[in-house]
């Protein structure tokens, strides 16, 4: 919507001009949010809280409820529907690359749309654009204008926005983790984040389910083109007999990822439908192992976008074209001349 793509120091200051002049706001993010945009989502609720601002968070209905590790941020006030008065409202979009990752486009006909993100391909959809890529997640944004507006984080926006930081940086392993993150975790620790409560939430205290979803996948486990495309395919079924949620496959791709050789490791799971059967949908997230490839190049083919070592889409496609797409997509980034048409199975059974 805008006419020129301007600096993040030049955005900054709009968006803060903007924070400061407008009373109401409505604040959303991607659909599925993760913890960055939940972290994100909270952490400038309680930014505009303390300003004084009339502010709502608003997740879809079809988005609740959360993960199971993230059902301890405290939503309150949450809408599900937007409100009558949108048209009067400042609308902020958290972490979402592309206007069409948010389910409710009514939110669209808000007063102005604030686009705050960190994905270098984000499509600049807002009346205003903050897209700052070289930032690890987006709520290192949200506390960036925390600094620009003079407010302290309340203890609950702290744990917010640690949240967001350490899922987005692999617990402070990806590339994108660099010395401005360690200074805001430093921060947010002081200002009262219980370190060890928050890894327990997030990563200790799994549901059975979890793990028996994490063992048929690994069962499942493809390798194609000398190992570059380590793979997993989860079908509606797997969900149901292993009593797991869609979440519960929240960090399978990380084991994909870890094989040796892997170049990107992909994670296909069939959505359900209403009755628990397949949709014929399907997620697929994209992990690349360095900068040799980059896989939202690969997801925007699809429709998907995200950062170039992390990135999904979802499609209708079958399991076996979407391997061919993969491998051709992988193919073209790493070997101009083509690639092995044998595959590395580790399966015994068939796809």
């Amino acid at each position: 919507m805008n006419e020129g793509v301007e600096s993040p120091e030049v955005t900054r200051e709009r968006v803060l001009e903007r924070i400061r002049e407008d009373a109401r706001f409505v604040l959303a993010a991607h659909e599925g949010p993760d913890g960055d945009a939940l972290g994100s989502l909270v952490g400038m609720q309680g930014l505009l809280t303390a300003l004084g601002k009339d502010s709502r968070m608003f997740i879809a209905t079809e988005d609740l409820p959360l993960p199971y590790e993230y059902r301890f941020f405290a939503l309150d006030g949450l809408i599900t529907a937007p409100p009558a008065d949108i048209a009067q409202r400042t609308v902020v979009f958290l972490d979402c690359g592309n206007i069409d990752r948010n389910s409710a486009g009514v939110l669209q006909q808000g007063r102005h749309l604030l686009n705050i993100d960190h994905h270098h391909d984000n499509t600049r959809f807002g009346t205003l654009d903050h897209v700052v890529p070289g930032a690890s997640c987006t709520a290192e944004i949200v506390w960036d204008l925390m600094h620009g507006l003079g407010v302290r984080p309340t203890a609950e926006a702290a744990r917010a926005l640690y949240v967001g930081l350490i899922t987005d940086t692999g617990r402070f392993m990806y590339e994108n983790t660099g010395p401005r993150a360690h200074e805001m975790a430093a921060e947010l620790i002081g200002a009262g984040v219980d370190v060890q409560d928050v890894y327990r939430r997030l990563y200790e205290e799994m549901p059975a389910a979890k793990i028996a979803l994490l063992a048929l996948a690994l069962g499942r486990m493809r390798r194609f083109d000398s190992g570059e495309l380590t793979l997993a395919a989860l079908s509606a079924a797997d969900f149901r007999d292993a009593g797991a949620e869609d979440s519960y496959s929240e960090g399978i791709i990380d084991h994909l990822r870890a094989v040796q050789g892997t170049k990107v490791a992909a994670l296909v799971r069939e959505l359900s439908d209403a009755q628990g059967g397949g949709s014929g949908r399907r997620k697929v997230s994209l992990r690349a192992t360095d900068d040799d490839v980059d896989v939202s190049v690969i997801a925007r083919e699809q429709g998907g976008g995200g950062h170039r070592r992390a990135a999904g889409f979802t499609t209708t496609l079958e399991v076996e074209p979407l391997i061919e797409f993969l491998r051709g997509a992988l193919a073209a980034q790493l070997h101009a001349a083509g690639r092995s048409e044998i595959p590395l199975d580790l399966r015994s059974a068939p796809a």
